[in-house]
């Protein structure tokens, strides 16, 4: 199963670091966080991955181009024809297609723009910044049993992110986009898709987060699953130092990988 990943916004409002690359690749523990975001996933065996770059989205390509080399000793031999010699190559079994999804495109744009990798199939997809320790496998599971077109993670944060009215069956009966005033489940990403979903995305502009989840949530469509666990976006430098102590300490909740 296909995992996307959503890296092509500028970060502005966390414009110390993402003015130089992109927010996805903005570092924790030395690596970027979207690399964190990988490793959650391909714990629970999912290696497959379509990163919907847009924003300085060479750095992206250039940093997996040489990925090899990051974790890996490397010896160039001049001697005998410029030869390189990889030691003990330590890459992930990752399959991973970037695509240029556009500068200014909207979320449910970039998510359109890369219809034909995907295929006709269900597919993840969560944004490139923010971690979690939700059970990947839980929640796909959960996806099966419903039967609907889309499940997204919640969790209760006093956040800026899409408020949600979820009913006693765990379906999301309205879907509301961005409120400070909101103490209630916020969409956390990580979610889950059939291809259904692309009926709902018209082109460039489609924010998905407003009219495709919103008329998912209406049609009865769009279901939540619930976590009570670890969970934080990388919005502000503050957060940003957050995930560092985390990382740093040793208990970064969402390293489940050994």
């Amino acid at each position: 199963m296909k995992v996307v990943l959503l890296a092509g916004g500028a970060g502005t409002r966390i414009s110390e670091e993402s003015t130089f690359k992109p927010k996805p690749m903005i570092e924790i523990g030395g690596m970027p966080i979207l690399w964190h975001i990988m490793k959650e996933y391909s714990y629970y065996g999912f290696n497959e991955f379509i990163i919907c770059a847009g924003y300085k989205q060479h750095m992206i390509k250039e940093w997996f181009a040489d990925y090899y080399l990051y974790t890996s000793d490397i010896t160039f031999d001049f001697t005998e024809g410029n030869d390189m010699i990889v030691h003990d190559k330590k890459t992930e079994p990752w399959k991973v297609t970037i695509v240029d999804t556009g500068l200014d495109t909207m979320t449910g744009g970039r998510l359109k723009r890369v219809q034909k990798y995907i295929g006709d199939e269900t597919f993840m997809l969560t944004y490139g910044d923010g971690v979690c320790d939700v059970n990947i496998a839980d929640l796909l599971d959960f996806h099966r049993k419903h039967g609907k077109t889309a499940t997204l993670t919640s969790v209760i944060l006093e956040e800026e992110k899409g408020h949600l009215d979820i009913a006693y069956d765990n379906s999301v009966r309205h879907f509301r986009e961005k409120n400070k005033a909101d103490s209630q489940p916020i969409n956390a990403g990580y979610m889950v898709f059939e291809p259904d979903i692309f009926s709902y995305l018209k082109d460039d502009s489609t924010v998905l987060e407003k009219e495709p989840l919103e008329r998912l949530a209406s049609e009865g469509e769009l279901m939540s699953y619930r976590h009570h666990g670890f969970w934080q976006c990388m919005d502000t430098l503050l957060q940003k130092q957050k995930l560092e102590e985390l990382w740093r300490s040793g208990k970064a909740p969402w390293k489940i990988w050994e």
